[in-house]
């Protein structure tokens, strides 16, 4: 789950624009987050491993599942299927339980006064289990201000004029969101109100070229509104695109040839279905 969530998180940045549109001091709260996430994972795969050799388990097994699914869930399973502690009987060398009166191999009694320094020296790592808390805590720390920081808006651009990334508070219900051959295509069920979705595309000749938009509302409330933003640098311009009767063409002349943000900003529409391109 850990590796899939970095795997993920990694994706995700290099397909989009990064951290634009964040302040610095939520990039360091997210950032936090990942980065004692993985320091938790880590130390608590330690203590695994070094527990696991203690027991005679398979410790790399282990302490891969630990770090791979998550402490939580990865030391509660391991907690319920570790094996019991076992020293070795000193007559014949097999291996027995630190709690057996005897040794179930060659019925040599095993004195308590051994167990008990059995037991002690089984208290160990504990530099693995105090750095796992440590990490932990800080971890909560950092995830506690990010979500306080995204509740609130601070250090987020929402401003859907903006000429970096719009990072939206709400949720939105898609069927699917593609980019190919420089084809945007959309459909969506439902949105936040005011939910920005955004393409980044190229204008190769603003003079000729034309922004294409072929969208369907299913679905138009009272007072719901579709809008079709077009941002580059101080230039912006909005469209309309709630009740189209015919594919739009836009032209791009106003602009410049390079990086374009086209961005629709959904005001209550369902059910939408629509296809931007330049040509």
């Amino acid at each position: 789950m850990n590796l899939f969530i970095f795997l993920r998180f990694g994706l995700y940045f290099w397909k989009s624009d990064g951290f634009s549109g964040l302040s610095m001091l939520f990039i360091v709260l997210l950032l936090g987050v990942i980065l004692f996430a993985l320091c938790t994972s880590s130390f608590c795969a330690a203590w695994v491993y070094q527990d696991c050799k203690r027991r005679g388990d398979d410790p790399v097994l282990w302490a891969a599942i630990v770090f791979a699914v998550s402490p939580f869930i990865g030391l509660l399973i391991y907690f319920l299927r570790r094996s019991e502690i076992k020293t070795i009987c000193p007559a014949c060398g097999q291996r027995i339980s630190v709690k057996a009166k005897y040794c179930e191999e060659c019925g040599t009694p095993v004195e308590e006064e051994d167990n008990c320094i059995m037991v002690k020296r089984g208290t160990h790592h504990l530099k693995f289990m105090i750095g796992g808390i440590v990490s932990m805590v800080f971890m909560l720390v950092c995830l506690t201000g990010f979500i306080v920081s995204a509740a609130t808006g601070n250090g987020i651009n929402t401003n859907v004029i903006s000429n970096e990334r719009v990072w939206n508070l709400g949720t939105i219900s898609m069927k699917y969101s593609t980019y190919q051959d420089d084809v945007w295509k959309l459909d969506f069920r439902r949105a936040s109100e005011g939910f920005v979705k955004e393409q980044s595309m190229t204008i190769a000749d603003a003079d000729a070229q034309l922004l294409y938009a072929d969208i369907s509302c299913g679905t138009v409330p009272d007072g719901a509104t579709l809008v079709l933003w077009l941002v580059q640098g101080d230039v912006f311009k909005s469209v309309d695109v709630t009740n189209l009767s015919e594919p739009l063409e836009y032209p791009l002349n106003e602009f410049e040839n390079g990086k374009i943000h086209v961005r629709l900003q959904i005001n209550g529409v369902e059910n939408t279905v629509s296809e931007i391109y330049i040509q």
